[in-house]
């Protein structure tokens, strides 16, 4: 098989998952990127981290951009070869912003942009099949390959891509401190009520048309009953940050697993309130991050 002998690399954006009662299948692509590059090389295979997770995150073929192209490779049906990397990433580490989500989607776009004719080996279709069965859900690797607002369902996966409405005006409050995904989530019950189960599909459904054509619903849109409230003692300080934010009125729900909080706001006093519950909140960095219309993409190579 041949592969590129020059350099590809790879813009992927950041994501904030579940959206409130969107739980495990919408998302949104955020303008927050990690840029990663890969080449091809017949020496010892190099691993370079800048930015965030340098000094934290793996070295070797643990790594999970490096660990994904391998699983694409063999995905392909082609030995993975020796790849030397290089990540400058921007998205933070297990806040609540799809930065796993990111390493799998860019290191399967990596190694199929590495090998030639790779696209006809791993569709469009597959290739989104391929990221969510590694991640094990679509609501992050979903808004993070095809961008905007994404919502995604079945097995196989089917996924909506939509624009959200353009009063929309995202910021992101990025916790000082981190929870694990796996903490995250095995901290939620088995069961829930039939009444709360009912209650979400309203919301959720909501949530589309809020977000797509009629904002004013989108504080009630946001609400949950599956995951938020069943997290609180992970991370109380999130929860408690969303709790204060909504009671100014301003739809807010926890960024995927958290710590991180996303806050929608729809007018000027709902920005306003931001401002001012952002000044109040030390272990928060507010962060006005519109939604990437455009998902990850090969940006040369």
């Amino acid at each position: 098989m041949a592969f590129w002998e020059q350099p590809v690399t790879v813009r992927v954006p950041a994501t904030s998952a579940n959206l409130g009662p969107g739980f495990d299948s919408m998302g949104l692509a955020l303008e927050l990127f990690d840029e990663v590059s890969a080449v091809v090389t017949s020496g010892v295979g190099t691993i370079v981290v800048e930015g965030e997770g340098a000094g934290e995150l793996a070295l070797d073929d643990s790594h999970l951009v490096i660990a994904t192209m391998h699983k694409t490779f063999a995905a392909m049906n082609i030995a993975a070869p020796i790849v030397g990397l290089h990540c400058v990433n921007a998205i933070p580490q297990a806040r609540g912003l799809g930065s796993s989500s990111a390493a799998i989607v860019a290191g399967a776009l990596l190694a199929r942009g590495l090998v030639v004719d790779g696209d006809q080996l791993l569709s469009d279709q597959d290739l989104l099949q391929f990221v969510v069965d590694l991640e094990g859900h679509p609501d992050n690797v979903a808004p993070c390959l095809l961008g905007g607002l994404v919502l995604s369902w079945g097995n196989p996966v089917h996924s909506l891509n939509r624009q959200i409405h353009e009063s929309i005006k995202p910021t992101v409050f990025i916790s000082a401190f981190n929870v694990k995904t796996e903490h995250a989530r095995a901290i939620l019950p088995d069961h829930i009520w039939h009444h709360d189960a009912a209650m979400n599909s309203a919301r959720a459904a909501l949530l589309m048309d809020a977000l797509t054509r009629d904002p004013s619903n989108l504080f009630d849109a946001t609400v949950d009953y599956l995951h938020q409230e069943q997290r609180r003692p992970a991370m109380p300080a999130s929860v408690e940050l969303m709790d204060r934010l909504r009671l100014a009125g301003v739809p807010a729900t926890i960024s995927g697993a958290g710590p991180s909080v996303l806050a929608l706001a729809v007018s000027a006093e709902h920005e306003t309130a931001i401002a001012q519950i952002a000044s109040a909140s030390p272990d928060f960095s507010a962060l006005a991050l519109p939604v990437s219309p455009a998902g990850a993409a090969i940006i040369s190579g």
